[in-house]
């Protein structure tokens, strides 16, 4: 599905997903990612009982001190519908980052980053390929 809005040049904008992947800046991704206001990292995640607390503040914290930004919210998205990670893997990614977290479909989670990203808010999306 496309869902292009309009942003800052330079950022990256989620333009489509399904098929098992993302189309992030003109660029296509397969499988599952976590979007940055600057970057796209793969992220190797099929399932949402596969998310590992620690893996996953691994990589935002390495894609954060590359670019040097802060995050306020980091949006999780689950697949093609909304699964609750286990509870100790929200407490874990709440504490570890010092943001908020929000936790809904893949396809809820791009739409919603597009707008916060659009809004120049520093926010993050892990989001499960569809």
């Amino acid at each position: 599905m496309e869902i292009t809005p309009v942003a800052p040049s330079g950022r990256q904008v989620i333009q489509a997903y399904g098929d098992g992947g993302f189309r992030i800046a003109g660029t296509d991704h397969v499988g599952s990612v976590v979007v940055l206001a600057e970057r796209t990292l793969a992220w190797p995640v099929i399932a949402p009982d596969a998310i590992r607390a620690a893996e996953l503040v691994s990589l935002l914290k390495t894609g954060l001190l590359k670019t040097g930004g802060v995050l306020d919210v980091l949006l999780l998205g689950t697949g093609p519908r909304l699964v609750r990670p286990a509870p100790g893997v929200t407490a874990e990614l709440k504490a570890a980052l010092g943001c908020g977290l929000e936790v809904m479909d893949s396809a809820a989670a791009a739409r919603t980053f597009n707008v916060l990203l659009g809004e120049g808010r520093p926010a993050a999306a892990a989001l499960i390929a569809v």
